[in-house]
């Protein structure tokens, strides 16, 4: 059976947004669910006796699948959550600055410039303007803004605005031997490319298992480097914090030691079904070839850009590369109100694709997954051509 026939999407309409919330195939939400079953039947023993063994069992799952050692990450919520444990961690002092771009997702710019207004520190999101053909250029632009006050660089690995690779390993490397701090969104990037820790050498990196994993939503990870684990504070204090304290729980069983993970798997009575998911998403992905896959949307992407670019006459924002995007991709559209774009499309095509304006330019992000047919990129067509002459 091809995977696209295992997701649980409405058959009635056309889904080219998997990169706001994700999808989750059958089979992987049925192992969700089965946990989900298994806390009903004894909460205590489950939460109480088992939880911290079948945690550090996916946990490691995770781990080897990102290059990662399993002591160096932690499951959390989403991306939002990881991004807000780091904001908050860092000693940020009146006059550091945290340099960011343009292309920053907007609730993870917001902890960014919340917490340096607590804390009298500047947030700066400098300017890489699009089109884009070089790698080396985007580097060169990030780093002009560096200055001696510079502590944090934070960054996304894919944008969700503008749906681009950035170059996140140069810019970590650069900035280790600068001594800078390194944050990255990796929200759209676990499942879209292969991912490694080590090579990525980022001093903090959170990432999604929702999204292009598939996994079910309330899955995520933090990863934080050994050396800068120390850094981080709990946003709950709850029993991970000292658990070894003569007055934690009787039925809480931790391992000997704390370490950060200590902090954010145990916030309280939780339902942790989704992160004990994450290996059957793995599972999925690898069992049903996923590279392929991945290189199928990509192509398929790419030939709906180029039908999409006759229509529109506005030249894409980067190459047709998957240096640049691999199944998730944003075009800009002639002038017109984006907003009222997305909503004809979805009253009167029942398609379901984000439209925007970023920078004053209107976009269209167009995500491709394993459910996703020509029929629904003929659709897309169809419907653009309709809604842009007005018809």
């Amino acid at each position: 059976m091809h995977p696209s026939s295992l997701f649980l999407l409405r058959s009635d309409i056309t889904f080219l947004n998997h990169g706001s919330f994700g999808a989750c195939p059958r089979p992987v939400f049925e192992a969700y669910q089965k946990w989900q079953r298994t806390l009903e039947e004894q909460p205590v023993e489950f939460l109480g006796r088992r939880l911290n063994s079948l945690l550090a069992d996916a946990r490691s799952c995770l781990a080897a699948f990102i290059g990662a050692a399993s002591q160096d990450i932690v499951f959390v919520p989403n991306v939002t959550y990881s991004m807000n444990i780091v904001a908050r961690s860092i000693d940020l002092q009146p006059g550091d600055e945290v340099l960011g771009t343009t292309h920053e997702y907007g609730a993870v710019e917001r902890a960014w410039r919340y917490v340096c207004e607590q804390r009298g520190a500047t947030y700066i999101p400098q300017p890489v303007p699009l089109p884009a053909t070089d790698a080396s250029a985007i580097v060169e632009q990030i780093w002009s803004c560096v200055t001696e006050r510079t502590k944090v660089i934070t960054l996304s690995h894919i944008t969700s605005p503008t749906a681009m690779i950035m170059p996140v390993e140069a810019i970590c490397k650069r900035a280790r031997a600068a001594g800078i701090i390194t944050v990255i969104d990796g929200a759209h990037a676990l499942g879209q490319i292969d991912l490694d820790m080590q090579a990525i050498d980022a001093d903090f990196y959170g990432g999604n298992c929702h999204k292009w994993l598939c996994a079910p939503k309330g899955a995520g990870f933090l990863y934080a480097h050994p050396e800068r684990q120390a850094m981080l504070e709990p946003l709950i204090v709850s029993w991970g914090w000292q658990p070894r304290h003569p007055m934690r729980s009787s039925f809480l069983t931790y391992p000997e030691g704390a370490s950060f993970r200590d902090y954010y798997e145990w916030m309280g009575t939780d339902d942790p079904s989704a992160l004990l998911s994450v290996p059957a998403a793995i599972d999925f992905q690898t069992a049903n070839n996923w590279t392929a896959v991945r290189q199928a949307c990509h192509d398929l992407l790419a030939e709906a850009s180029h039908r999409i670019v006759e229509i529109t006459g506005c030249a894409p924002l980067t190459p047709d590369s998957a240096d640049w995007w691999v199944q998730m991709r944003a075009l800009p559209l002639p002038p017109c109100d984006p907003k009222q774009v997305q909503a004809r499309l979805w009253n009167e095509f029942r398609i379901e694709v984000p439209c925007f304006e970023w920078e004053g330019m209107p976009l269209i992000r167009i995500s491709i997954q394993a459910y996703n047919t020509p029929a629904d990129i003929d659709r897309l067509l169809e419907g653009l051509r309709c809604v842009l002459n007005g018809t």
